[in-house]
């Protein structure tokens, strides 16, 4: 209850009229205040005409009066700044650490108001609000959603962020494991961040002259080479199925027990890798067998994107294929008919929604250069729109979603918001109390 009456007195839905103090005086909001999320009184720095008089000061609310005692504020001389004790229930006076008896009003919340509030917060549904978002009018909608696409921009930052302190502020070497992180495309992501946690990029640069080398890096850390050390002396024995292309698997066997032990690698555990209810494109051995590719095909990728300003431009480094194995290849079984296994144009636009635009942008904020920040959100803009069970959700409800900038805005919107059932702090929800 205490969320909610804070809620009513941020945004001033209370009944203004007859709102006076205990002792009748007159209650004139000039500034509710900041609201604070730290120990102390609930908001800071409150500017309330009281009477003749206007005052400066910090604002407590509770449920019933008798909270202020129950709670030790009489004792506690962080209290002593409040101004107004706002309460629901006025049952008892209260007082600061010095005797002295703070001013206190009753908050009258309008039926209205109320009910709608209660029936938010207590229905049992994904998103309460869907059936009326349509009642939301456009240009309060568009506000919202350009404040949510920027929070979850501002989200992806954070973590890169944290990232980019693990790995000496390297950001080729962040651009790779946040690269390598989406092409496990959801299903496989933590494993694909896995893999390249277990191989530093300094490796893939100094080996791209040899695919093949790069490759078994790639599977060998992925764990998918089923090998099993046959001591120091010699090479690694591929274990499982025979390998039906002659000695492709058996090379890479070779070459990656061999840079195992030059640079003492570890690999991580295959099984982390799914393939359960996964389409054969999106099977882990083609999508490292594509990264391998990428790898290969360019010399510190980061650098050039941070030069290449247009989206084609950017789209264009991923345009490669995995060597001709995987042209037949799902994985190191059975051969399959033979199919070009380049990444797809939607894959492509994934990356770039999930790699190459947050990566951008935590560039240009920590560098404090905004033309990346920029380009990162015209390159947002520019992309087509998401395609998943969330997006489709809210354009039944009545969202235009025109462009990966509008469905990055409704991903955050479900998952730290309705998800959280967090309605009184969405513009939305508010919508809906306040009409």
């Amino acid at each position: 209850m205490e969320s909610m009456l804070q809620y009513v007195w941020k945004h001033r839905l209370y009944a203004e009229a007859g709102f006076i103090t205990t002792d009748g005086q007159p209650v004139f909001v000039i500034d509710a205040g900041t609201p604070n999320t730290d120990a102390g009184p609930d908001f800071f720095n409150a500017k309330i005409r009281m009477g003749d008089s206007v005052w400066v000061g910090n604002v407590e609310i509770h449920e019933r009066a008798s909270d202020w005692q129950a709670h030790g504020h009489h004792r506690d001389k962080a209290y002593d700044s409040v101004i107004l004790h706002v309460v629901r229930n006025d049952d008892t006076p209260v007082y600061r650490t010095t005797g002295e008896r703070v001013l206190q009003a009753v908050l009258h919340i309008p039926g209205k108001v109320e009910e709608n509030i209660a029936w938010l917060l207590s229905r049992d549904t994904p998103v309460p609000c869907a059936g009326q978002i349509r009642r939301v009018p456009p240009i309060y909608l568009s506000d919202w959603m350009t404040a949510l696409a920027s929070e979850r921009l501002q989200r992806k930052a954070t973590d890169i962020f944290a990232r980019l302190e693990q790995h000496a502020k390297d950001w080729n070497e962040i651009f790779y494991i946040t690269l390598m992180r989406n092409f496990g495309f959801g299903t496989n992501g933590d494993a694909f961040e896995w893999l390249a946690g277990s191989l530093p990029y300094k490796y893939i640069l100094k080996h791209r002259s040899n695919p093949l080398q790069v490759e078994a890096l790639l599977f060998g850390q992925a764990g998918l080479l089923d090998v099993e050390s046959s001591g120091n002396t010699k090479p690694a024995i591929c274990t499982g199925a025979a390998d039906d292309a002659g000695n492709y698997r058996s090379s890479l066997c070779r070459e990656y027990d061999f840079l195992r032990k030059k640079y003492h690698l570890k690999p991580v555990d295959g099984f982390l890798f799914k393939k359960l209810r996964t389409r054969p494109v999106n099977f882990p051995h083609v999508r490292i067998a594509q990264a391998a590719a990428v790898w290969i095909s360019h010399d510190l990728l980061f650098s050039s994107i941070l030069e290449t300003e247009d989206l084609n431009g950017i789209r264009s480094f991923f345009d490669v294929l995995p060597s001709e194995y995987w042209q037949t290849h799902y994985h190191f079984r059975n051969a399959s008919a033979a199919k070009r296994k380049s990444i797809g144009k939607n894959a492509v636009d994934v990356i770039l929604v999930n790699t190459v635009v947050p990566v951008l942008f935590a560039y240009g904020k920590q560098k404090n250069r905004p033309v990346y920040c920029d380009r990162a959100l015209k390159f947002l803009e520019e992309l087509p729109p998401e395609r998943n069970a969330v997006i489709t959700f809210f354009e039944k409800a009545g969202v235009p979603v025109r462009s990966a900038y509008d469905t990055q805005a409704l991903i955050q919107l479900r998952r730290e918001y309705c998800d959280r059932k967090k309605c009184l702090y969405c513009r939305i929800g508010f919508r809906m109390i306040d009409n």
